[in-house]
């Protein structure tokens, strides 16, 4: 019996008058009814080229060279257009990475659901407005009847994912591709996304094409992966073999390259420099340039697709049969300092800071209420530090960081900084301060002007808050920042748009260092890069760490990153602390049941027995009217009479851990 999907020998270029790029080069896979194959690789690699390429969806600069996509045993690049437009939609559906751009904002969620089952099942009427109500039920979002009528900006990031989801699977297709579908998502919506899609996929037999750079999630979700690396499949194994022994270089790299709790203490493994451009013309292996275990032979032939058992792997190493180990991670900088110890001094004091925002109504905008986004937050920063805040996307941990820098106006509560309160001083006393705070946002293409090169972006906080006595001063000052973040000291004189992500992360690092910082707020700085790229900007910020003695409050949703970095966890929920102490204790025995469904939430590279996963239930509450007593009760499964009533007082647990729940007073 043939596979569902045959794809063979597919090449797809960009041309334009200067250069000819090869996104995909030469790609095959095959994926069988009912099975979930992963796409996996860094940025730019060509996984995104591929799934359009199936489709038809590329944009006009791009051209199908060669190869062949056999669909129920059709070339899908032999039909013509409009028996495409049959079965776009139809037999195969997209779920794109991001919603809100692939959503039409002046469109209803009813109307685009309903779009794909009026064309191609031709529902109308009463039969339809059924039809898409089922599909939202199907979704698991709640009160289908309202979310129908709303649009996409009126949703949480979670349920316009999940529009998404149900407009792909509105004719119920017997291939869905899935780009990303998770990527911007706190763990717990990703943990509901992947588990709709995996009892969508039992109860249809839908097979998945799954894109992502998410070890995690290809662990839970694959049958089977393929590992791509500028425009090639570089191995391909069934997930137990990729997971027990991945074979090719790379892929061992990128398992390096996650954080975990037990390589606190140690870099990170790295993998040097970036994906080459694909306009380049190849001789020899194309990952040799960054591969530790390249010789001659890997610069000058091109190595050739060896089959293994269910799979195989284009390695030359691989084709001689000889075991790949990989090599300790060289020591950086900061795994030779000795981390602050827990008896360090208070740097930064927060106690009580409320950020409420009015609601105003009416001709005459009278105020109506407030939005809580923080209410009523404490927490202690020490000197040379780290303190990670966790939580879901709305829970406040944003207008935290911006709060205590002074960037948003206090409702109330008190900020001291190196004993200095904060929230009463006049802005002419506050501006010299504003170089001890710094923050790195999660978007440096957003937060860096276009307009300007690195030099004069790394020079405007200098010239504003009087570092460097004199234009040479500053100018050797800016070379010495770029060699500290690893960028040449060319490089300033390029704009942001000429970096990949990573780049331009590390320059929105050396802003903010520019103005010798003791603190640092870093707002999910590494959320939207690839694994490798993550542990180049991990490493440096323990790196900095250690040799400035900075303290940082580091903003994520990405547990693996706390256990590596942090020294301190905060949990956040809607607006408050739930759950607060050392990384290893909250961690390892987390004691609120927001925490322990956190934790449980998150995608594991290695399969533990008996893990139970805590699915929450309902979306997050809103902060303009946040549930009285304790905030998370109408989602909590252990929540009791009492929890409805009054907000619960800390109980402690030891070595500062403590928590806000009536279980344990």
């Amino acid at each position: 019996m043939s596979a569902l999907l045959e794809v063979q020998d597919l090449r797809v270029w960009f041309e334009n008058r200067e250069r000819q790029t090869r996104a995909v080069d030469a790609v095959s896979f095959s994926i069988e009814r009912g099975e979930t194959f992963a796409l996996l690789g860094e940025s730019g690699c060509g996984k995104s080229v591929t799934a359009l390429s199936l489709l038809r969806l590329l944009p006009p600069a791009a051209r199908i060279v060669s190869g062949s996509v056999k669909f129920k045993g059709e070339d899908l690049l032999a039909l013509p257009e409009i028996a495409m437009r049959g079965l776009r939609g139809s037999s195969i559906a997209m779920i794109f990475q991001e919603p809100m751009t692939s959503l039409n904002p002046v469109l209803s969620v009813g109307t685009q659901i309903g779009e794909p089952v009026a064309q191609h099942r031709h529902l109308s009427g009463k039969q339809l407005k059924r039809r898409v109500l089922d599909l939202l039920d199907a979704v698991g979002i709640p009160d289908p009847m309202r979310v129908m009528d709303a649009y996409p900006h009126q949703l949480s990031g979670g349920m316009k994912q999940r529009v998404m989801i149900a407009i792909a699977l509105a004719c119920e297709p017997a291939l869905l591709i899935a780009d990303e579908p998770t990527t911007a998502l706190d763990v717990t919506i990703q943990a509901q996304v992947l588990e709709l899609l995996r009892e969508l996929q039992r109860k249809n037999g839908m097979a998945l094409l799954f894109i992502t750079h998410d070890l995690g999630v290809v662990a839970e979700m694959a049958h089977r992966v393929g590992v791509m690396y500028a425009g090639e499949i570089v191995e391909m194994a069934a997930r137990e073999t990729f997971f027990q022994t991945p074979r090719h270089p790379y892929s061992q790299k990128l398992f390096d390259s996650v954080p975990r709790l037990d390589k606190r203490g140690q870099a990170l493994a790295m993998i040097p420099g970036s994906v080459p451009r694909l306009d380049s013309a190849f001789t020899g292996c194309r990952f040799a340039s960054r591969c530790e275990f390249a010789w001659q032979r890997c610069r000058v032939e091109t190595p050739r697709w060896t089959v293994l058992e269910n799979g195989g792997a284009r390695c030359h190493l691989v084709e001689q049969g000889s075991s790949v180990e990989p090599q300790a991670p060289v020591l950086t900088l900061e795994t030779r300092h000795q981390a602050p110890e827990n008896g360090a001094a208070t740097l930064l004091e927060v106690s009580e800071l409320t950020v409420h925002f009015p609601i105003r109504k009416g001709f005459l905008q009278r105020v109506v209420g407030a939005v809580k986004a923080v209410d009523g937050v404490s927490l202690n920063i020490p000197a040379g530090r780290t303190v990670a805040l966790v939580g879901e996307s709305g829970c406040g941990k944003t207008t935290v960081g911006k709060g205590l820098l002074q960037l948003l106006p206090l409702t109330s509560g008190s900020v001291r900084f190196a004993g200095q309160e904060l929230t009463t001083l006049p802005k002419s006393q506050l501006r010299p301060l504003r170089g001890a705070l710094q923050i790195v946002f999660q978007d440096p293409f957003a937060s860096l002007d276009p307009r300007m090169v690195v030099a004069d972006i790394l020079e405007e906080g200098m010239r504003a808050l009087d570092v460097g006595k004199s234009p040479l001063e500053r100018a050797r000052r800016i070379d010495q920042l770029l060699d500290e973040v690893g960028l040449a000291p060319e490089s300033k004189y390029r704009y942001p748009h000429e970096f990949s992500g990573g780049q331009r992360q590390r320059i929105a690092i050396a802003r903010a260092l520019a103005v010798n910082p003791k603190l640092i707020v870093c707002d999910e700085p590494t959320s939207a890069l690839d694994v490798s790229v993550q542990a180049q900007i991990l490493n440096l910020l323990r790196g900095l760490q250690a040799t400035h003695q900075l303290s940082y409050l580091f903003i994520t949703h990405n547990i693996s990153v706390v256990e590596y970095l942090a020294h301190e966890v905060a949990v956040m929920y809607l607006g408050r602390i739930v759950e607060y102490g050392p990384v290893e204790a909250v961690l390892s025995a987390p004691k609120h049941p927001y925490t322990q469904a956190l934790l449980s939430a998150v995608p594991l590279i290695e399969k533990e027995t008996g893990r139970e996963v805590i699915r929450l239930q309902g979306e997050l509450p809103s902060p303009a009217q946040p549930p009285n007593g304790c905030h998370f009760h109408p989602r909590c499964p252990h929540a009791m009479p009492v929890c409805a009533q009054r907000y619960p007082g800390e109980s402690a647990f030891g070595a500062g851990h403590v928590a806000r729940c009536f279980l344990y007073g």
